[in-house]
């Protein structure tokens, strides 16, 4: 784990979740991908990003609009340098499995992740590596979320197809199969993930 492949802090934490905070301004990590940080006992806990908000840091004080005379965005920034104190990019972050002594397990570590962890993007291979089984899956689409549910399960399988390499089809075909087994008696909610895949 380098410092290139850190995305941000633990700042709030939980069995399922855990909230970070990005160090620059705007750069979470894509909606649906998988990534890492530490927990007690020498593991990984691997979540996927559920939701990003970029908002004032006190509380209950919201930005004002400052643009009225400027050509673009950027050019708020240059003229309120002050904004990137006053402003912060937090993530939420759904855990679904941990890795210990080299083993994958795809259901909730028993201790969460513990406040100012790293996080950190996880690399292809972990990818590949996690995805190999789709237990996952289950998790995630019992999640309560303030959005469609099938949004997140079709973008996290969208992340992770794209670093299947030649079985990026045989890995979509199995994710299709298991959601078909999981979702049998709603087809509405199947069919809405399969339509977020289909330009897979």
């Amino acid at each position: 784990m380098t410092v290139e492949s850190r995305v941000g802090e633990v700042i709030e934490s939980c069995t399922n979740y855990f909230v970070a905070q990005c160090y620059e301004l705007y750069q979470y990590p894509a909606f649906g991908s998988l990534v890492k940080t530490r927990g007690d006992s020498n593991e990984d806990i691997f979540g996927v990003v559920s939701n990003s908000l970029t908002s004032g840091i006190e509380p209950g004080r919201r930005p004002i609009a400052r643009g009225r005379d400027e050509v673009n965005e950027d050019e708020i920034y240059r003229a309120n340098p002050q904004l990137m104190k006053l402003l912060k990019s937090d993530y939420k972050v759904l855990v679904i499995g941990f890795r210990k002594n080299n083993n994958i397990f795809q259901y909730l570590p028993s201790k969460p992740a513990r406040i100012h962890s790293f996080v950190f993007n996880c690399t292809p291979a972990e990818i590949v590596q996690f995805s190999s089984s789709l237990n996952f899956l289950n998790i995630l689409l019992k999640s309560r979320l303030d959005f469609p549910v099938e949004e997140l399960v079709a973008a996290v399988l969208r992340e992770m197809a794209g670093v299947q390499g030649d079985n990026r089809h045989l890995f979509l075909v199995s994710a299709g199969k298991e959601l078909a087994n999981l979702l049998s008696q709603d087809f509405n909610q199947l069919k809405a993930i399969l339509t977020g895949l289909k330009n897979e």
